[in-house]
């Protein structure tokens, strides 16, 4: 292994000194000989010492498992995903690898959107420095760790984390054990096995999401086609009042023409709509970067507290408004991007999904028809 980690070393190495060798394709000619030659002089490391390095290393093998060893291993991956508490395997970085499906329902986060994504971004802000401090502190070999955290979908019920280093076979550093149990003493319960095939129901949750969101469909469009056309500032508030409550905690209309402006605030609270509409809509990089490429974004369990800039008093929007989700969508008059729309989702609220931000960006279109120019 130790073989392996020098050899994964020295290639870095030369990557790093092929991009320097790249960079300096622009110099003079008179400069030209001297990266010719450091050039030649890393081809000529490779060939005499990556290269045979290499062959060694393939002549050598790895070790080849026994039948035995691979039946332990199909055991331990059995029992890492049956196990009745949430189990998560994560990187030095805090980096999801694997989670058992203990870990799936009790985050609400599905394995295939986890993996490769850090777990802290499913911890509220106050905690993910911390967690992601002594996520490394085990990972380097200082021993066992345990804290408190809290999702961010539900910020009011602690959950202790346990953490401890592993090194799975075949892994080149180890990685972290992150065991969570919800309460002071509580445990969960096995996740339920689905049902059979035979005896399965109808999925009468996914039709009512549908339904849900063809009444909204309806509702907006009904409420364009009695705004006046042309007035974009009219078109953004009657669309916010139809978004706000059922599918957003909050709506945030802007006007992107310069200089920016807000145009509506609807929030949990007049106080929060109150303070929110006097942040200047250049501040917040989500709606300046909207504004600028026209595309919609999606995010879920937002990364960056900033994304949405700060309120009068100097705190984070986002972590002020608990944000657990939030859409924002372009409005795009005759090829300008002259308006967006963000809606957030705060607290224990289920995140937007795919479904919604598609309905969004149909919505979004009908809007920049209705404030287009009157023909």
């Amino acid at each position: 292994m130790e073989k392996t980690d020098g050899f994964g070393e020295e290639l870095a190495d030369f990557v790093r000194r092929v991009a320097e060798l790249k960079a300096a394709r622009s110099v003079t000619g008179e400069d030209l000989p001297t990266v010719l030659d450091a050039a030649i002089f890393e081809l000529d490391h490779v060939a005499d010492q990556l290269w045979p390095w290499y062959e060694r290393m393939s002549s050598a093998g790895l070790p080849r498992t026994t039948s035995a060893e691979r039946q332990e291993q199909h055991l331990l991956r059995a029992v890492f995903q049956r196990f009745p508490l949430p189990v998560v395997l994560v990187d030095r970085e805090a980096v999801v690898r694997r989670l058992n499906l203990a870990a799936t329902a009790f985050t609400g986060a599905r394995s295939g959107y986890a993996t490769g994504r850090p777990l802290s971004g499913l911890l509220a802000h106050a905690d993910r420095a911390a967690f992601r401090s002594q996520t490394a502190a085990v990972a380097r070999g200082d021993g066992d760790r345990s804290l408190a955290v809290h999702l961010q979908q539900h910020p009011s019920d602690p959950v202790h984390a346990t953490l401890t280093a592993v090194r799975p076979s075949g892994e080149p550093h180890p990685t972290v054990l992150v065991v969570m149990q919800p309460g002071p003493l509580g445990a969960l319960e096995p996740p339920a096995r689905p049902a059979p095939a035979a005896t399965r129901i109808p999925d009468l949750a996914e039709t009512t999401r549908h339904a849900t969101l063809m009444d909204l469909l309806d509702a907006m469009t009904t409420a364009l086609l009695a705004a006046p056309r042309g007035d974009l500032e009219t078109v953004l508030r009657r669309a916010a009042e139809v978004l706000h409550g059922g599918f957003a905690d909050w709506v945030i209309a802007d006007a992107t023409a310069a200089p920016m402006s807000r145009t509506a605030v609807l929030a949990p609270s007049p106080e929060e709509a109150t303070a929110l509409a006097a942040q200047d809509p250049a501040t917040c990089p989500l709606v300046v970067e909207t504004a600028r490429t026209g595309s919609p974004a999606l995010r879920v369990r937002p990364e960056d507290p900033d994304a949405f800039g700060r309120d009068p008093q100097g705190a984070p929007v986002l972590v002020q408004a608990n944000v657990t989700s939030l859409l924002c969508a372009p409005l795009t008059v005759d090829g300008t991007v002259r308006g967006t729309l963000t809606l957030f989702r705060c607290g224990a609220r289920p995140p937007f999904s795919m479904a919604e931000a598609r309905a969004l960006d149909t919505m979004s279109r009908h809007m920049s028809l209705a404030a287009g120019e009157v023909p």
